[in-house]
């Protein structure tokens, strides 16, 4: 798939916390061609632990969301190792010494990407899974005005308590390795790496999907081989990249900005963009009640939950292919033909 991959220089970055980012770098992907009247946008934000390259699931030829359609801007979250981060980071602000970023903070200069180096100041589409999610609604919300339709799938627009407890359990057991240091380790915490992916694996799917044992058609004869298939791919991972990242998800809540002073349902009730809502009837992190809440509270949005048994990870790739099917629906319904 034809793929530009650029870095949008961002300077220094007042951020949410009051805290600065230096030299703030926002790496994006962008496909397709943006249209002379520039109306032709979609922006999908990368998901915890997510790159633009695992984003391209959603789209492609022939789909409802088509590169030869549609200008397709993929902006990589800061903390995944692409955009700044912890692990890319040098001098005072390296490390464990990042400053803490919100999703506020991602989308404001996401916005700032889109109108400084294109000229964009409307966007036909917002759409994007877990933390994708929550950026979606963080657009629609913090630039009501400037946004057509959101389509957050598994994903909220406020971390719920419960999502905060399920976190802090995967942090805890990072921070349990003694080599992590408090985030000062000078060799990989592996220990550590390796129990945040179990306890974290526990998570992404559902009772049935173990239960039945759907681990196999992906190609796991065992609960324990899919656990060590998670390991490996967490010692890829910087251990202060994944914190961060996982701060940023606790710290979602598109009411916490100065426009509305904490009040989350006032928040949503302000989204003026057409929005279908995607939960996973399975998720243990975001499940259909809490969408159902916001939609409630927003003016134009349908709840639309997707039957699976493959829990937060039917929208990870090609896991669950009635997935992508019924997000394909969506996005006609949202963006047409």
């Amino acid at each position: 798939m034809m793929q530009s991959v650029d870095t949008f220089d961002l300077g220094d970055v007042p951020l949410q916390s009051g805290e600065t980012l230096l030299n703030g770098k926002l790496v994006y992907a962008t496909y397709g061609t943006l249209s002379p009247g520039k109306d032709n946008v979609v922006v999908i934000p990368t998901f915890y632990t997510g790159t633009h390259a695992r984003n391209e699931a959603y789209f492609g030829a022939g789909r409802s969301l088509d590169p030869a359609k549609h200008f397709i801007v993929i902006p990589n979250l800061f903390g995944n190792g692409v955009s700044s981060s912890p692990s890319n980071t040098t001098g005072a602000q390296a490390g464990v010494n990042f400053p803490k970023t919100t999703l506020y903070d991602a989308v404001a200069c996401q916005k700032r990407l889109l109108s400084e180096a294109f000229g964009i100041e409307r966007v036909k589409l917002v759409m994007g899974w877990s933390m994708g999610a929550c950026q979606s609604y963080e657009w629609a919300a913090q630039f009501p005005d400037a946004v057509d339709a959101i389509l957050p799938f598994c994903g909220s627009a406020k971390c719920a308590p419960h999502n905060w407890v399920f976190l802090e359990g995967v942090k805890a057991a990072l921070h349990a390795d003694p080599v992590y240091d408090q985030g000062r380790y000078t060799m990989p915490p592996t220990s550590g790496l390796k129990a945040f992916a179990r306890v974290y694996c526990g998570w992404a799917y559902s009772q049935t999907f173990f239960r039945d044992g759907l681990y196999k058609t992906r190609g796991f004869e065992t609960p324990e081989d899919m656990l060590q298939d998670w390991e490996a791919d967490h010692l890829e991972w910087d251990a202060n990249d994944l914190l961060h990242m996982l701060w940023s998800w606790q710290h979602a809540d598109i009411g916490a900005t100065p426009a509305y002073g904490g009040d989350t349902h006032a928040a949503l009730a302000a989204i003026k963009a057409k929005a279908i809502v995607m939960p996973s009837t399975t998720d243990l992190y975001f499940p259909v009640i809490d969408n159902a809440l916001e939609v409630e509270a927003m003016r134009n949005a349908e709840l639309r939950p997707h039957e699976t048994d493959w829990g937060h990870c039917c929208a990870s790739g090609d896991n669950d292919p009635t997935f992508q099917v019924a997000l394909d629906s969506a996005i006609y319904d949202l963006l047409g033909s």
